[in-house]
């Protein structure tokens, strides 16, 4: 995510929320099996009601009808999980939004709502290790959820539709499911909308189709690689599409508000470029597909790196942040934090994509970047590998982590730090990844004990004697 338009403050979840009795007693089930429930969080540090126990998601099936007028959503989640213990009961996490229904491998299933935990029990208990399947069918109209500076997450109505916006909890205001990135999953979604308007998502569009007599389309995606959630996107509304299916290369598929699609059009041009560039700096592109979705400044104030169409409000689309959320796509996208705590990992490589792309392009040094990063007093304030939970995304996570990559190829030589650059979204590629997992690999790949870099600049409490 790219906080410099502008910087978000992130505020902790409250305490976890749990199921009612009713919904959490254990109880026999088919062919004996008694099971328990999955708990109503995973105890993140920074989030802990956020994602939920007991299960595992493979794939999410979802169906919704937007009317933009009413700004009214319809939606049937078919969740598909594995069950990782003997499951009596198991949340969802969901924000608002009515719950019509809910079935469990065609059965219909209780419920309970607790703040922004959807508990579900299934007529049978889940036996641990196998596949089911979870329907909820729910309506309402979305409501955002608002960070401490005012800005907004989840689903954000524009002036001609609504976007979908994820990092790190807003999500849940549009489909119910396990909301930790530590959970990645396939992804279908199909978005009803009036006829004129355009519904854009992640992936790839698999069809467009007039329903209801054709007064409206649908439009149907499909993501094939695993996505955490807060990457995923919906985006409504009156669109200049532009698509490429090269011979060679990433098929693309940007979306642009009509109002400012010709302001866009030199920053969009450059999109197969930038992405040629990324590739022989980090290695093969690891989506099948790319693009963006612009939309006008007053309708977003950020710029979000959802898994292979980014976001851009106009005003922030240029080639900084074209670079910025393109190197998302491998840290960060493919390469996903484990816990919140990890999320330096995503844009200390971003920041630093930036600074290579403008040594390679500007003849800017990436000394040159450090050195003013180095004297900016608030990439100071803590160490990016432990920032507060008050504080998530604040700017030693970009800066500082920046600077960090740095030390490493500094200590490394180029030739070890680039290689680390291909190597580390590749050997986590669709996974998820702690800090102290790349502390690790980056030793074990360089053969360097670089224990002083860590502690200094990694997890130091201070500015350190300028280098």
């Amino acid at each position: 995510m790219d906080q410099r338009c502008p910087l978000r403050a992130l505020a902790p979840v409250a305490a976890l929320l749990v199921l009612t009795a009713s919904a959490c007693t254990e109880s026999g089930a088919g062919a004996g099996v008694v099971g328990r429930p999955g708990a109503a969080g995973l105890g993140d540090p920074y989030f802990p009601g956020q994602g939920n126990g007991g299960y595992d998601v493979r794939h999410y099936g979802l169906a919704l009808d937007y009317d933009p007028k009413s700004n009214r959503l319809g939606g049937t989640a078919t969740i598909t999980a594995r069950a990782t213990q003997d499951l009596s009961a198991f949340n969802l996490d969901l924000h608002g939004l009515t719950v019509d229904g809910v079935t469990v491998n065609g059965a219909p299933a209780e419920t309970v709502r607790s703040g922004d935990e959807l508990g579900v029990r299934p007529r049978e208990a889940v036996v641990d290790g196998s596949t089911f399947r979870t329907v909820v069918r729910y309506s309402g109209v979305p409501r955002a959820v608002k960070d401490p500076d005012g800005s907004e997450e989840g689903w954000l109505e524009t002036e001609d539709g609504a976007l979908a916006l994820g990092e790190p909890q807003g999500s849940m205001t549009w489909f119910p499911g396990n909301h930790h990135p530590s959970d990645k999953a396939t992804y279908d979604v199909t978005v009803t909308v009036p006829k004129g308007l355009t519904a854009v998502s992640n992936g790839e569009l698999r069809s467009q189709r007039p329903v209801a007599g054709g007064s409206r389309t649908a439009f149907a995606w499909h993501s094939p690689e695993p996505m955490s959630s807060y990457l995923a996107t919906v985006g409504v509304g009156e669109y200049d599409v532009r698509t490429s299916r090269p011979a060679r290369g990433v098929p693309e598929f940007t979306a642009v508000d009509r109002t400012v699609a010709a302001q866009s059009e030199k920053v969009r041009a450059r999109i197969p470029e930038v992405l040629e560039w990324a590739e022989e700096n980090f290695g093969p592109y690891p989506f099948s597909s790319t693009g963006a979705i612009v939309e006008r400044a007053d309708d977003v104030d950020y710029a979000l790196e959802t898994q292979t169409r980014p976001v851009y409000p106009a005003g922030a689309f240029n080639e900084e942040f074209l670079v910025h959320e393109l190197a998302h796509q491998w840290y960060g996208n493919s390469v996903s934090p484990k816990a919140w705590k990890d999320v330096w990992l995503n844009e200390a490589f971003a920041t630093y994509a930036e600074w290579l792309y403008d040594e390679d392009f500007r003849d800017v040094p990436v000394r040159e970047h450090f050195e003013k990063e180095f004297e900016d007093d608030g990439n100071w304030a803590f160490p990016p590998a432990e920032p507060p939970t008050d504080d998530l995304l604040g700017a030693p996570v970009y800066g500082r982590g920046a600077m960090v990559l740095h030390k490493i190829r500094q200590a490394v030589g180029d030739d070890a730090f680039f290689a680390l650059l291909k190597d580390w979204p590749q050997e986590h590629r669709h996974g998820n990844a702690s800090t102290e997992d790349f502390t690790a690999f980056v030793e074990e790949e360089t053969g360097k004990d670089l224990t002083e870099l860590w502690d200094v600049w990694l997890y130091g409490s201070g500015r350190p004697a300028k280098p």
